[in-house]
């Protein structure tokens, strides 16, 4: 499907569509804006909404020149330009606000991923180099018999570019200070929602709102809530425009002071009956008697095995299957590199945070 141009209003939307998808997956969204009387414009993104191989020969850098293009072309007919992204869109349009914050109104983010945290996201600078594509598995929509709207191949060069976009994303939430409408699903399967969690922690928004969606998946555009999103979505454009956004409720400083106060005393012992209550360990402190801890390094996790044995038997089997000639799964020398890989990626993140690959050693 190709981009979506809506004429309408005075003020515009620019709407961007996810990895892998199209148009297609918010063209209700924009149709919704259109008409509630905006513009609207939901560009299609490059290598999105062709072939799957399209996407492998581009970066991030690509899809954001295409979200980039369409903003300009709208702010040039139009003083006041809203941005509205969805899956990947929502990161793309989070670094158009990085850039050019000060020509938006605000931002609208559906299920907007800046990171994953999946293991085997670790491993996509390497399955990147060896295989092209997965199976992409089926739309996560509530919804029975939802309209196709992407590619059924994953491309894993493309995927591995977009980690690299989260990454700058993630780093740079501080520099956004627009109002923001953060709208995400409870039960999405494709985006974790604490990404969502973390946009509203780390941005430094003042006017913010949040939007939680119980019955729809990913994507909300075209499942259950999608009515719920396109009125919020209007909502919000039109109290940012006439300056009603609800800032929440006033706090006097001293209120919170004390709140505080009373949530720490709250946990302290000053029961006298108490034979070693908090305070009697402060007056018996003997700062001349402080043992410096000398921590252990606890078990290896059942990852941390799994590196090591990848590091150790991959060349192994390559070796046995170029010396002997034995080739017991008809793979080649492939899975002794793919796990010497594997092993490999897992040690460089053990030293990079080495605390992630050991035990607590709690006991239950």
């Amino acid at each position: 499907m190709e981009s979506i141009y809506l004429s309408g209003g005075d003020i515009a939307v620019l709407v961007l569509h996810g990895f892998t998808g199209s148009p297609l997956s918010v063209a209700p969204w924009a149709q919704s804006l259109h008409d509630q009387g905006f513009t609207v414009c939901a560009p299609r993104l490059t290598g999105h909404g062709t072939d799957w191989r399209d996407l492998n020969a581009t970066t991030w850098a690509d899809w954001y020149a295409s979200a980039e293009k369409a903003f300009l072309e709208l702010t040039a007919k139009h003083e006041r330009v809203f941005v509205a992204g969805f899956s990947a869109g929502g990161a793309l349009a989070l670094r158009l606000a990085q850039i050019r914050g000060s020509e938006m109104e605000g931002l609208i983010l559906l299920n907007a991923s800046i990171y994953d945290e999946r293991k085997v996201f670790w491993l996509l600078p390497i399955l990147s180099r060896l295989i092209p594509s997965l199976p992409a598995g089926t739309s996560d929509i509530s919804i029975p018999n939802p309209p196709k709207h992407g590619y059924d191949r994953l491309p894993l060069r493309a995927l591995n570019s977009l980690r690299k976009l989260w990454a700058n994303v993630e780093e740079n939430l501080y520099l956004i200070d627009l109002p923001v409408l953060v709208a995400y699903s409870l039960n999405d399967h494709v985006v974790n929602p604490l990404c969502s969690e973390t946009i509203i922690e780390n941005i430094f928004s003042e006017n913010v709102r949040e939007l939680i969606f119980e019955e729809s998946f990913h994507n909300v555009a075209l499942d259950r809530e999608a009515t719920i999103l396109f009125d919020v979505s209007g909502e919000f454009i039109r109290d940012v425009l006439t300056g009603d956004f609800s800032e929440g409720p006033e706090f006097d400083e001293r209120d919170l002071i004390n709140a505080e106060f009373e949530s720490i005393v709250a946990g302290l012992s000053l029961d006298q009956a108490t034979p070693n209550t908090y305070l009697d360990q402060l007056d018996h402190h003997d700062p001349e008697g402080f043992i410096e801890p000398n921590p252990t390094i606890g078990p290896l996790s059942r990852w941390g095995r799994w590196t090591l044995i990848g590091v150790i038997c991959g060349p192994l089997y390559m070796l046995g299957v170029l010396v002997t000639g034995v080739d017991p799964i008809g793979l080649g020398g492939w899975p002794g590199l793919i796990a010497f890989g594997t092993g490999a990626v897992g040690i460089a993140r053990r030293l990079i945070r080495p605390e992630d690959d050991f035990e607590d050693g709690a006991v239950l």
